[in-house]
Order: structure tokens, then sequence, then C-alpha cells
């Protein structure tokens, strides 16, 4: 594939680009798993780099039995490992690069705030100059609405100035910075960044879903463990927050809508050069009360839960207006929490003990 293969354009329409080759960095995780399915259905090429260190290897085959189609390659590699990452980019032509390989617990960079800087800014980084040494320009940057942290209440847009309350909101942000100056210093530079809250939920197929490695550190995944029986009760943290029932409240989008976005992207990285931010999400928030009621009703059971105190880090309400990208591009996400719910336990039904055996893989702490 030509590394500068030129936007087709539809009359009427924004540029697109014709489906070429990707790469996709954690490829194997959460949301980059779903990525690949989303790209190998619409005649993407998918190049695959994930070091395995929190996602299971047997992933991406399903993403192969799911599209009906084989991955073209997979790099088992750190990306901060630049000599093999840039022995992928000579072994293939790349047209853009989906970057979603990340360490995303808000509450384990607490604990542990080096790691978080050094494989979400490192890799970053390290992924950058890779990129401009083989002249490749192009990339959808996974970020997260955690950047706004602290904001208040109410819708936040791109504009809301960014006060992170954890590391790893904070290595979001200064990614983000980073590609801002790239762009500022490469005219040729093309990057989109999607900031999201909580993707969850999972394949509709089943095949594909969230399986964290011990105790989930996102609601979803831990609701569904414990409807499926694999724990005891749901830990509820913080019951006094300023909400209408004291929990707190984020934007639940599903992972199918948010690699819809983040493959719409790519035809939209041929509207012009620099950084261009958009928020992704449903617009609205739901509080953890409100998850609970809607997954029990999802299983058929009520889900068991305690509230127990705050966590460091966390906000009331982190809710963003994603009505920019809509008016950008004309899209939004098609599906709501109850989805979310119906697929996420589907998800956990067929897959009682994730992808392995008595313990499950997930993607980097994170996204």
């Amino acid at each position: 594939m030509d590394k500068e293969r030129r936007a087709r354009a539809r009359p009427g329409s924004a540029p697109l680009w014709a489906p070429g080759t990707v790469l996709v960095t954690g490829g194997a995780g959460f949301v980059g798993s779903h990525a690949c399915v989303e790209l190998l259905d619409h005649g993407y090429e998918v190049i695959v780099v994930d070091d395995h260190t929190n996602s299971s290897p047997q992933v991406l085959s399903r993403v192969e039995r799911i599209a009906g189609r084989f991955v073209g390659a997979v790099y088992e590699l750190d990306i901060r490992d630049r000599r093999s990452l840039s022995a992928v980019f000579e072994r293939h032509s790349v047209d853009a690069v989906m970057h979603f390989a990340a360490l995303k617990s808000p509450s384990g960079s607490l604990k542990s705030p080096v790691p978080y800087y050094d494989t979400n800014v490192g890799g970053t980084t390290s992924l950058l100059r890779a990129m401009h040494e083989h002249g490749v320009h192009r990339l959808v940057f996974s970020s997260s609405c955690a950047v706004y942290g602290d904001a208040g209440p109410g819708l936040l847009d791109e504009s809301t100035p960014a006060r992170p309350t954890t590391p790893y909101g904070t290595s979001k942000w200064i990614a983000e910075q980073i590609l801002a100056d790239v762009c500022r210093h490469c005219p040729d530079c093309t990057v989109l960044c999607l900031r999201y809250a909580n993707p969850a939920g999972a394949h509709p197929s089943g095949l594909l879903g969230e399986d964290p490695s011990g105790v989930p550190d996102n609601l979803l995944p831990y609701v569904a463990q414990v409807a499926v029986g694999r724990r005891e009760r749901l830990r509820i943290f913080g019951g006094d927050y300023p909400t209408p029932d004291g929990t707190a409240i984020r934007d639940y989008i599903h992972v199918m809508d948010t690699v819809e976005a983040h493959r719409v992207a790519l035809d939209h990285l041929a509207d012009g050069p620099g950084l261009r931010v958009f928020n992704i999400g449903l617009g609205q928030g739901s509080s953890v009360l409100d998850v609970v009621a809607v997954f029990s009703e999802a299983c058929g059971r009520q889900v068991p839960y305690e509230i127990a105190a705050r966590r460091p880090g966390d906000v009331a309400s982190l809710v963003a207006d994603a009505s920019a990208v809509s008016r950008a591009w004309g899209w939004r996400p098609t599906r709501d929490l109850g989805d979310v719910c119906r697929d996420a336990w589907r998800f956990q039904q067929l897959n009682p003990h994730g992808y392995g055996e008595g313990h499950g893989y997930g993607e980097g702490g994170e996204e």
C-alpha cells in the first residue's frame, strides 16, 4: 500500500480514506481488539502490536473468527522498544496508526505513577519517532475524558480546561500536548484525538469483551463478574457524592460505538493536517446505581452490592458534551446503557472465567 495513499471523495461529503493498512497498538486489549474487528469488517488490512502483559494472545483468533478475515500480522513487543517497533514499519507499508496501547487504571496510577508516565507518555513518543522515521504521519489517538478531571458538574466540551486528578489522566493530557507540538512542527502530521470516559459492553457475538486481570477497576466487568458468581458482591466506592443517589456519575459508551468512532476518524484524517480533539460519548451520565439496576434487569437477578469509602482521585461526575463530533462528522453513538449491559452479560455468560481458565486478561491496566 502507498504510504501517501490519497483520499477519495464522494460528492457532497467529506474526503474519505480508501481502506489501507492500519497499525493498531494494543490491538489485543479490550478496545483495541474490537477496533480490529471494525477495521477488518470495513476492508482495512490490520497489523497488531501488543506486548500481552495484560491481554490474551487468543483474543486475536476470536477477532479473526468474527471478521471472517485474518489479521495481517501480529507482533508481540513493547512499543517502548524502538528498534523492534521500527522493524514493524520496515516490514509493512503503514498508512495510519490507531494508538490504544496504554495503562489505564486511575486508582492504579495513584499507587504507582511512574509506570503510567513511562508507558503512556514514553510509549507515545517512541511510536511517534518510529512513525516519523518511516514517513507515516496519520494517527488516531485514544485519549480519555480523565483529562478533564475535577472540572465540575454539567457537560464538559473540548474547550473545558484540563484538571486531571490522577497520574493516568495527566499522562493522557501530556501525550495530547506532545501530539499538539508535533503537529505544530510537522506540516504533514494529522492527528485525531478522541476523548471518551467509560467504554463498556462487548461484541454482540459474545466472543469479545472486557476481561481485566485481578479485581476489576472498571464498573461494568466488576458487575458482570458478580452477576456470574465469580465475586460475592460489588463494592461501590462512595455513596455520599453530591449526585441524585449519592453515587458517582459517568458516561458509559458502548465499545462498538467507541471503535466505530475511531474507524470514522480514519476517514477524516484527510480533512487537513494538525491536531483535532473530539469528545466521544452519549453525552448523558448514569450513576453507579443506575448501572446496577440496568444490569440486574439484563441478567435477570439483583446484583448485590455494598457501599465503601470513596477512592482517591474519583470525581462526582464526568460527562462530556459529544455534540462537536456530530456536527463535524455527522456521527453519533447508536447504542445505550441497556445495550451495554446486555452485551456485557452475554460475554460473561459465554466466558464465565474470561479468556483464561480461572483468571482473565485485560488491556494494560486500561482502555
